[in-house]
């Protein structure tokens, strides 16, 4: 009965008031509580990871339907993760479990993606943090994956409610030590590392063989050699233990400038040519070391350009592309569209959805970066030509280029072996700055303010956009390498045209999924992804996607249209049994009413229906009113 009927306080304040209430009463609950927890599934823990706090009795609602039916079972927090264990989730076949996630479960909640806490006091949504002196009776959960997870604390014991909603707050909003990071319990539990096949397994890029077989297995170690000069991060904490550098290049100018101003290898296409990031060299003011940097910069220039045999293209990502501000501010709006607390909050803002998507800017941020990334495949494979990513640090948009133009390239990639590979080489030995850009640590009032945002804190002005050269005062630099680099960036007009080309050329063949793919990025081409977003709609959940959701569409249309077909034919059922029991006069005279043949025919009547204003019109003419009235022969009508 908990499971159908409505069990506690509703979905919001915008959610309509329940039709139907339960009257199972809280000592019946906790009567059958045991009966209860002997259907619950079994709490999967990780290497390392502890149970904190557990509270039972607790009902999950659904959110699709605005809060008003949910499923009872037991709420746990762990140094890890916020868990729900229902009675709901049978036993899955083999196909489900091969798909299914090895580490987090669909009602669980990792610690690090909350992304904000809400609690409701007598039907009042309220955000929660810090100590609480009274405790909700329902509390709503919205995470950084877009899930909102809603759970009503009304028939749990009171000790337990406080339990468990301290523990949550405490283990997911408060500072933390570095330390206290579930990761590092993780690692100490699971220390027995067994070497395993790289082409089935994820690749971790922790040791020199592992990145002489990703160059082994991308053609590439004719050009580039890996490298240990940073073993033991004695050069720099930014790049990885290990990397990979173009052949020629010395291990003393990879320590020179503690790795910036060092083209680092990315990825080789089929054709020998290679995809390069590089972080941009220190800012300084003094002429002499700005002259020690261009002899820098001018050697390693010589080394990845080399006409005709060698020729590079930069592409500035600092200063040609999108700026940090830009996704932080759009990805703050896009978000706000879909952390809901049910279907109900969502069709209130149906009428303008779609303005206030496309007013976020997030789909043609997506749009660009699609584009961007089609751009260097362009380069890579229709113009042979080495592609060099450049930023400040080489660690944020670098590693979001660089992972979809190997997606899109390489098929290995698109597996999932590949795939986990690929994030472990692009991001975390890419030197991402998760733990900052996340806030993983909410270590101050004002980090935890933008706690919600997974980017950097900036100024509400945004600064001058920097590139390859990071200041205006840099003026030697530019002046010596300015026209060398100029020769390396084709004007928009060739680069648009040669795009262009390469785009439709591909798309006009037929597609070969084992080899390049492109996406289409044309504007209506870019939607939002409906099974992740969309969550609390039944039609966008269907796999296999719109087809099947139209058809549904439609089919209920069709219905409804059924349904009004056969409320027409009744009516005309019962105006033909009124005719029918009609007196005989109709049968063999009747004067045509002026509504037929839309009303039922009357009898004659001494005058005609017509307006005066028709009489004044026909005052020459013969007087109707004296005329005799018309008589219709009905007999074969």
């Amino acid at each position: 009965m908990l499971g159908k009927g409505v069990v506690g306080g509703g979905g919001g304040t915008k959610a309509p008031k329940p039709s139907f209430v339960s009257y199972v009463r809280p000592e019946e609950i906790h009567t059958n509580e045991k009966e209860v927890t002997e259907k619950e599934v079994t709490l999967h823990l990780l290497p390392g990871e502890q149970l904190l706090c557990e509270a039972s009795t607790v009902l999950k609602y659904v959110q699709e339907d605005s809060c008003q039916r949910g499923i009872c079972g037991k709420l746990v927090c762990t140094d890890f993760k916020i868990a729900f264990l229902g009675d709901d989730e049978s036993a899955l076949d083999t196909d489900e479990i091969q798909f299914k996630n090895k580490v987090i479960g669909e009602n669980d909640i990792t610690l690090h993606s909350v992304d904000q806490i809400y609690g409701v006091f007598d039907e009042k949504k309220k955000t929660l943090f810090g100590q609480l002196k009274k405790y909700p009776e329902k509390l709503i959960i919205h995470c950084k994956d877009l899930r909102v997870f809603h759970f009503c604390l009304r028939y749990t014991k009171e000790e337990e409610v406080k339990r468990i909603v301290s523990g949550i707050i405490h283990h997911t909003l408060a500072p933390k030590l570095l330390k206290r990071l579930f990761l590092f319990s993780y690692a100490t539990a699971v220390q027995n590392h067994t070497a395993t096949d790289p082409k089935n397994h994820t690749v971790m890029f922790d040791t020199l063989e592992d990145w002489c077989w990703e160059l082994e297995r991308t053609k590439g170690s004719m050009k580039y050699k890996a490298v240990s000069v940073n073993e033991g991060y004695k050069v720099c904490e930014r790049l990885p233990a290990y990397f990979v550098v173009p052949t020629p290049l010395s291990e003393e100018n990879v320590s020179r400038f503690q790795g910036h101003g060092i083209p680092i290898w990315c990825w080789s296409c089929h054709n020998g040519c290679a995809l390069l990031k590089m972080s941009a060299l220190p800012k300084e003011q003094d002429d002499g070391i700005l002259q020690i940097q261009k002899s820098f910069l001018d050697g390693i220039y010589r080394i990845i350009h080399r006409p005709p045999y060698e020729i590079v293209k930069t592409e500035d990502l600092s200063s040609n592309f999108l700026s940090l501000q830009d996704i932080q501010t759009a990805y703050c709006k896009f978000k706000q569209l879909f952390l809901i607390d049910n279907s109900t909050e969502f069709w209130d803002t149906d009428i303008k959805w779609f303005s206030l998507l496309e007013s976020s800017s997030w789909l043609d941020i997506i749009r660009r970066c699609l584009k961007k990334a089609i751009e260097i495949i362009e380069c890579l494979e229709a113009q042979n030509m080495n592609v060099l990513l450049l930023e400040e640090n080489a660690s944020d948009l670098c590693c979001l280029v660089s992972s979809l133009v190997q997606v899109m390239m390489d098929p290995h990639c698109r597996t999932r072996a590949g795939f986990q590979s690929l994030v472990q080489k692009e991001w975390i030995m890419g030197g991402h700055c998760f733990l900052d850009r996340c806030n993983h640590l909410r270590q101050s009032d004002k980090e935890e303010h933008q706690r919600h945002l997974s980017l950097p804190l900036t100024q509400s002005k945004s600064s001058p956009k920097r590139g390859f050269f990071r200041e205006e005062t840099d003026h030697l630099i530019k002046n010596l390498l300015g026209k060398r680099i100029s020769k390396l960036i084709n004007s928009s007009d060739e680069l648009q045209d040669n795009f262009r080309e390469f785009y439709e050329g591909w798309h006009s063949k037929p597609t070969d999924y084992h080899g390049l793919l492109l996406p289409h990025v044309e504007g209506p081409e870019i939607k939002v992804w409906a099974q992740r977003y969309l969550r609390w709609i039944p039609e966008a959940q269907i796999l296999g996607g719109g087809t099947v959701a139209t058809m549904s569409k439609l089919l209920e249309m069709m219905e409804e249209v059924q349904s009004l077909q056969e409320k027409i034919e009744e009516r005309h059922h019962r105006q033909e049994a009124l005719q029918a029991e009609a007196p005989s006069l109709l049968r063999n005279s009747a004067r045509l009413s002026s509504l037929f043949p839309f009303a039922l025919l009357q009898r004659h009547s001494s005058k005609p229906v017509l307006p005066i204003s028709g009489w004044k019109a026909l005052g020459d003419e013969e007087d109707l009113a004296k005329r005799e009235d018309e008589f219709v022969d009905l007999g074969d009508v």
